[in-house]
């Protein structure tokens, strides 16, 4: 039923707002840019934006030739505005549903989320994102995940959010990630306030070196 709401919520509010009247707007993603270049971003990775819905994140990776990018959301009706803008992107697969239920087809290099995950208030959805981002996600991939800051609000859509550091959002992404890097962020909505944020870049570590074997040999 958790799943089913929260799906029905994003619906309407694709259906009822312009994609320039929501607080998460941006013209250009120059900072997902910037950040996904930090974590080592080139044209032959495979890359997946969770809660992509109508950012113009997809728009910068497909013109700039990158060779896989998979963008998920809850709502149809956000998508079929994303793909409207691209309709010549054969390079993009497009996925309709509740990241933490979904299976993926494939393991991504680098993994974006650009303020879903902090909608996850409730344990049980934040382990079942955790489950996907590991099945997702390559040894040694890296996710980019951006969420309020502890001092940002404590809702957005009319949702209660979960904020985070640094140190708190590994914390629940457990020992599979290690924190490569951070910063706080300050999003100037298009309406003129401001929400503080934080995105951190967590590398996903192969198991033997989760166990601190960083150089175990193995047979043969």
């Amino acid at each position: 039923m958790i799943a089913i709401d929260r799906q029905t919520h994003w619906e309407d509010v694709y259906t009822t707002k312009a994609e320039t009247d929501v607080s998460w707007f941006e013209d250009t993603p120059d900072l997902s840019l910037a950040l996904l270049r930090e974590a080592g971003l080139t044209p032959e990775m495979s890359v997946i934006d969770i809660g992509g819905g109508t950012s113009r994140l997809v728009d910068a990776l497909e013109a700039s030739g990158q060779a896989h990018v998979t963008v998920l959301d809850l709502s149809a009706a956000a998508l079929k505005t994303a793909k409207a803008r691209l309709a010549n992107a054969d390079r993009v697969q497009w996925v309709v549903s509740d990241v933490t239920a979904w299976t993926p087809d494939r393991r991504y290099d680098l993994w974006h989320d650009r303020a879903a995950f902090h909608f996850l208030t409730a344990v049980e959805d934040q382990q079942a994102y955790v489950r996907v981002l590991v099945q997702a996600l390559k040894d040694g991939g890296k996710a980019v995940i951006g969420t309020f800051a502890p001092d940002g609000p404590e809702k957005c859509s009319g949702l209660p959010v979960a904020r985070y550091d640094a140190e708190s959002l590994r914390a629940v992404l457990g020992e599979q990630f290690k924190l490569a890097a951070t910063r706080r962020h300050q999003h100037t909505t298009p309406w003129g306030s401001v929400q503080k944020f934080q995105f951190s870049t967590f590398e996903k570590v192969a198991e033997p070196e989760r166990l601190g074997i960083r150089d175990l040999k193995l047979p043969g």
